[in-house]
């Protein structure tokens, strides 16, 4: 999952630069040979509030490379996965971004999981023919561009994802709070980020569309703590439910501060919400919140056991989560992309135009992954999505309904 309206960015003369030396030579080597060694590229927080998400992420990137060697998914090919810390933060994506680049073993990128490092990102990655996907991006923008509704165009031909948007997974919210809840006065809450700004607008969108009325729209610091103004404002408005855009270490103290103040009202989320440390961040405050996901939890195919089991037994502290196993599939897309072009070089790695035939070769693959069947539609969308809608109840993230 996840931040500033959508803008092509203009990549940078450093970056444009590293581009072009980053599509240097190598040699054409046999499969059989067993002497090439091909870079999965990985991007996330991997330190600060979200680093256990960003670890949990990781994680499981290096889980779907360990499988893809121990399988020999690519005769002759050892894959290995290189890490950096964005720390949620797209300056530092795009310096990502171009070290990346700058490395001419990188056939792929896995990430970022805030959708503003994504969007700082994809053109100096589009300008390098390196193919980036994400396990956790929601703001459909990034692939459809500012008007995905009414007029919808693909931003940058290398951009994936495998989880769903916030065009499908919002709107379930809507849904809930009138048809099940009854109700029809919202205020809504976001943290200014690509992200949280996508979650609030899909919602009103649906929510007034069914009849309902947004009667007050507030927007946050990502960094604040003191929520007083904010929860003041609500409760002067009458909402009857809070929908907060943005992620759960500010979601949580805002539930928190709400309560306290005597505003007994859920406060609902997307994915970004959907956490652990929601829940402490929140205490009891949390129970009857709601999140949705965009994605189902794992747990009932064989395949789903086999890397709970791996994950598990690697004795990680941070959870996969729920965009793990998303990931996992990300990684999986790069390598079958690797390995349908080495296959129709006869065979061999290419020695020259290896990341655009990569790229060119995952817009067509399709297999079933660890969390359902992979294929990517015209704007870079899994065609396949689930959305789950849960509840806090006795302390914990209960499943409500899936759609």
């Amino acid at each position: 999952m996840r931040n500033g309206p959508m803008l092509r960015l203009g990549v940078t003369l450093l970056a444009g630069a590293l581009a072009l030396t980053a599509c240097g030579s190598r040699g054409e080597e046999s499969a059989d040979s067993a002497s090439t060694t091909l870079k999965i590229a990985f991007d996330a927080p991997l330190t600060g509030a979200l680093a256990a998400v960003g670890l949990g992420m990781q994680h499981s990137a290096e889980l779907a490379v360990k499988d893809a060697n121990d399988g020999k998914l690519v005769p002759g090919v050892t894959f290995e996965l290189v890490a950096k810390d964005d720390q949620a933060t797209p300056s530092i994506g795009q310096q990502n971004a171009a070290a990346f680049v700058a490395d001419k073993d990188v056939v792929g990128v896995v990430g970022a999981y805030n959708s503003s490092v994504s969007l700082s990102m994809m053109p100096t990655l589009a300008d390098a023919d390196l193919v980036q996907i994400s396990g956790a991006n929601t703001n459909p923008t990034l692939t459809r561009g500012e008007k995905d509704v009414e007029a919808p165009a693909r931003q940058f031909p290398t951009y994936f994802r495998t989880v769903t948007t916030d065009t499908n997974e919002a709107p379930e919210l809507s849904k809930y709070l009138i048809e099940e809840l009854g109700v029809k006065e919202v205020a809504t809450v976001n943290d200014g980020k690509v992200y949280g700004l996508g979650v609030a607008t899909k919602f009103a969108a649906k929510f007034e569309e069914l009849g309902g009325k947004v009667v007050l729209k507030q927007q946050i610091g990502e960094k604040d703590t003191d929520f007083s103004a904010v929860v003041s404002n609500i409760k002067n408005s009458g909402a009857k439910a809070v929908v907060y855009g943005g992620e759960y270490p500010q979601a949580g103290p805002l539930s928190k501060q709400l309560k306290a103040a005597g505003v007994d009202v859920p406060v609902l989320g997307c994915d970004a919400v959907f956490d652990a440390e929601y829940i402490k961040l929140a205490g009891e405050a949390a129970e009857g919140d709601v999140a949705t996901t965009a994605a189902r939890p794992i747990g009932d195919t064989d395949a789903q056991k086999k890397f709970i089991e791996a994950y598990t037994a690697a004795g990680h502290t941070e959870p996969y989560g729920i965009f793990g196993p998303y990931t996992y599939d990300a990684v999986q897309s790069i390598l079958q992309g690797v390995k349908a072009a080495v296959e129709a070089n006869g065979g061999k790695v290419p020695a020259d135009g290896l990341r655009k035939a990569v790229t060119d070769a995952v817009q067509t693959v399709s297999f079933d992954g660890l969390t359902g069947p992979i294929a990517y539609d015209e704007f870079g969308d899994n065609k396949n999505y689930d959305v789950t809608l849960n509840i806090v109840k006795d302390g914990k993230w209960t499943v409500l309904e899936q759609s």
